[in-house]
């Protein structure tokens, strides 16, 4: 299993255009520090990939990265971008399928709570109609879904936070916010990725590589730095002072991915990345690829 890092950034990204905090105001001044919002593309084998969230940067994270290039030839039947695997609703996860507009068809894969969510409450569905042919196919926790037949995918619930536009939905549907257990069928190599979740998933145990929520370094982060009322958890995250010492136990690969632009690890020299360092954990990048 190969995985490109595309982007690293909780919503917003870093800098976040209309902010000025210590990470963003770092981030203009020096390039290096910049993030794209966190998403991730899994290789399914015969050049073609699959991406986790689509999001604001897609087309950047696409120019950034050779595999997912199109080409040799004109036309855009030639992408090898085959479709995209939700973990949640939210927009800054989603507002990137509008941007694959010029695809001749996607595939959409997303638990039935977040199809709902698009299909209902932002009509994705009817607005990208007339520019191309989106397909979903379910994503539960019973796993059985496979992407390109290499890669099997199933959903680990971590959060009921709904996305405020579909606060008020009319809907019984769950699976609003999803880790992903990635399994190479060939090769038997786990990653879970989660870069968001309110409570900790099952399933970490056993998995090769994790790479999940590090919004918030401790629980107090939001209301501390002014961009929320509500705590870490109260967000639907829970902070890395609450996670690291639980990660640095586990038997495989940990990363932190989904940084606020109020983390102190925005700070590349920040002495929050040594307290990492010394437990064994990772802050995942943007541009890092994986193989397992």
């Amino acid at each position: 299993m190969r995985l490109h890092v595309l982007g690293t950034a909780a919503g917003g990204g870093l800098p976040q255009w209309n902010c000025a905090c210590p990470g963003c105001s770092g981030a203009r001044v020096h390039p290096g520090w910049r993030r794209r919002h966190a998403s991730l593309a899994v290789e399914v084998g015969d050049g073609r990939c699959f991406v986790v969230n689509a999001t604001p940067d897609i087309a950047d994270q696409v120019e950034q990265t050779a595999a997912l290039h199109p080409g040799p030839g004109p036309g855009p039947r030639r992408t090898p971008l085959e479709g995209v695997v939700l973990t949640d609703a939210e927009l800054d996860h989603t507002l990137g399928l509008a941007r694959l507009r010029e695809a001749e068809g996607l595939e959409v894969v997303a638990t039935s709570a977040v199809r709902e969510a698009l299909t209902r409450g932002l009509c994705l569905d009817r607005t990208l109609a007339p520019y191309t042919r989106l397909t979903w196919r379910e994503l539960t926790p019973h796993g059985g879904l496979t992407l390109g037949g290499a890669i099997e995918v199933a959903a680990v619930p971590v959060s009921g936070k709904r996305p405020r536009y579909a606060a008020d939905l009319d809907s019984e549907a769950d699976g609003w916010v999803a880790a992903l257990r990635l399994t190479d069928r060939e090769t038997g190599g786990v990653c879970v990725y989660a870069p968001a979740m309110g409570v900790w998933p099952d399933g970490l145990d056993g998995a090769d590589c994790v790479i999940v929520d590090g919004t918030f370094w401790d629980e107090e982060e939001p209301r501390r730095t002014g961009v929320s009322s509500r705590t870490a958890t109260e967000m639907g995250h829970l902070s890395i002072e609450a996670t690291m010492e639980r990660l640095a136990a586990l038997p495989g690969r940990a990363l932190y991915t989904h940084l606020n632009n109020t983390n102190p690890l925005a700070d590349p020299g920040a002495p929050h990345h040594k307290v990492l360092d010394e437990v064994g954990v990772e802050v995942a990048a943007d541009g890092m690829v994986i193989e397992l």
